[in-house]
């Protein structure tokens, strides 16, 4: 097979990062004779991935019919239609960027795609990747630039990384993270599949290759697994002269750096010295004394968890990482754990819904109705539990139909109070404020709340009720079933989150469903028995 056999089978195939790679490899002449060979919807999508440098050495070698359509059709791309919407809307909105990425496509200028692309930073395109069906999605893809590409996967939840990942010729994905920083290339290789991250496992050498297995050796949630291997030591010993000698060799700092790690002969560290310190400092000041030693070194094993704490805590940018031993093993920035908390309240969220953060919003029906039926079922269970108290009491509601029509006033205020108290018990157990020895100040707090916003609206209602259906009894029986379910609420929203946590279930995935159940359960049971013996 031709390599012009070879472009036409990716042309087909929608390769076009394919195509554009063998194109560079062949003379224009050879191009522009495959140009002349190929039909007309084929020819206009070649020339989609012609950038204009290879245009110009392209054009002298055709024919005069094809050049003048091939010329037209760049005439309609030369005022940058690209430019133009995106100037027209916020230059960071990432919802005028996806509808002049739609109008391109509609209109198969995939060169304009290109061009929007091309300055847009990569965390917008990942953006606009996940916004964008699945057959669009890909000719998007297609137009992304291999260099750029590995970083764009770097934004991309699981699901959609691995799909475009999947796209890549194995040569290319490779190509595609060699200037990555090392802890984000560790965190794509975590989130591909394993075929995937051996192939950029197996393009690895040298010394980036030993750092990448060490990162690699620590858990995904640990400060380990965090942490960058890219740190600047010093030695206390030394003065500041020879110091910034040693920063001018160096081709750039590493990002993020607001300070140098100074260690002793072994490796261990011993504190940081700042950098506007350093470039102040007189040339023969020691570097001992300047280095403050304020900012404690990480354990290389410390949750994750804990390390986002401690960022918040004590405000920092970086913070050195040290293994058992106190010896250095890299450091942690500011826009880790900025991911951290972001991965964080993005699970918490969906996880509240029941669903999958790492799911893509345009995947298949099939998988996504599998993964809500779950959570549909355990609701289901929930709500025949509370149909199964209710049909108890079915006698009563015979009786007296107003029953009917003031029970969903008992369950949601008890579902609104305990959801504040949940909430409440949550967040203080992922930031740590929520302990044994406040345990019982916490509960009193809660419950003293309860009491009164209990008593207080349990007074309203029954004068309401009392209005409504001019039945004092009737009132009475809702307030104190609301004032029973209140307590209950604060009660549950308590223990609940304290019990998953003891038994390891994420408080966040099944507190509100057992909530709802408990609430509900105990209103109406409170509403409809207090009615069967005040009424009945």
């Amino acid at each position: 097979m031709t390599d012009s056999d070879r472009i036409v089978e990716a042309l087909d195939q929608g390769r076009n990062k394919r195509v554009r790679k063998l194109m560079a490899g062949l003379h224009p002449a050879k191009i522009a004779a495959l140009i002349e060979r190929l039909d007309h919807e084929r020819r206009d999508a070649l020339w989609q991935q012609v950038d204009a440098a290879l245009a110009e050495r392209i054009l002298p070698h055709l024919r005069a019919q094809p050049r003048q359509q091939l010329r037209a059709l760049d005439g309609e791309d030369s005022p940058d239609p690209a430019d133009a919407a995106a100037a027209g809307a916020d230059e960071e909105s990432t919802q005028g960027h996806l509808q002049a990425v739609r109008e391109a496509l509609a209109e198969g200028r995939l060169k304009r795609v290109g061009k929007l692309l091309n300055r847009t930073h990569p965390a917008k395109v990942a953006g606009l990747l996940e916004a964008l069906p699945r057959d669009e999605r890909r000719a998007v893809w297609s137009m992304v630039e291999t260099d750029r590409a590995g970083r764009v996967l770097t934004y991309l939840h699981e699901e959609i990384c691995a799909a475009l990942a999947a796209e890549l010729e194995p040569g290319e994905l490779a190509a595609s993270v060699q200037q990555l920083p090392l802890d984000d290339l560790v965190d794509l290789i975590q989130h591909l599949p394993s075929e995937f991250g051996a192939q950029l496992l197996t393009a690895t050498t040298g010394r980036r290759r030993q750092q990448l297995d060490a990162l690699l050796s620590y858990d995904e949630d640990s400060a380990g697994g965090l942490m960058n291997a890219d740190t600047i030591e010093v030695r206390a010993d030394v003065r500041v002269g020879t110091v910034l000698r040693y920063l001018r060799l160096l081709e750039a700092l590493p990002p993020q750096t607001d300070m140098i790690m100074v260690v002793d002969r072994e490796g261990r560290y011993e504190g940081g010295l700042d950098l506007i310190a350093l470039f102040t400092a007189n040339t023969e000041t020691r570097v001992a004394d300047l280095m403050h030693t304020d900012v404690k070194a990480i354990p290389v094993d410390l949750p994750a968890v804990e390390v986002g704490r401690l960022f918040g805590e004590f405000d920092l940018l970086s913070a050195p990482v040290i293994d058992a031993h106190g010896r250095l093993v890299g450091r942690i920035t500011g826009d880790d754990v900025v991911d951290l908390i972001r991965e964080d309240a993005d699970r918490t969220v969906m996880q509240m819904a029941g669903l999958n953060q790492e799911a893509d919003m345009f995947g298949p029906i099939i998988a996504g109705s599998r993964s809500r039926a779950l959570w549909l079922g355990v609701n289901l269970i929930t709500a025949l539990l509370a149909a199964a108290v209710i049909s108890r009491f079915e006698a009563t509601l015979e009786q007296l139909v107003a029953l009917a029509v003031l029970m969903p006033i008992v369950a949601s205020m008890g579902g609104i109070a305990g959801s504040q108290t949940l909430t409440l018990v949550i967040r203080g157990l992922a930031l740590g404020q929520v302990q044994a020895g406040n345990l019982r100040l916490l509960f009193n707090r809660e419950m003293g709340i309860s009491a009164i916003n209990g008593v207080l609206w349990a007074l309203v209602i029954g004068v309401l009720v009392y209005l409504w259906f001019g039945s004092a009894m009737l009132g009475g029986i809702i307030g104190t079933a609301i004032l029973i379910n209140l307590l209950t609420a604060a009660l549950a929203g308590l223990g609940i989150p304290l019990l998953l946590h003891r038994l390891g279930i994420d408080p966040v995935l099944a507190g509100g469903v057992i909530l709802t159940t408990v609430t509900d359960v105990v209103g109406f049971f409170a509403f409809l028995g207090l009615a069967s013996l005040w009424l009945l």
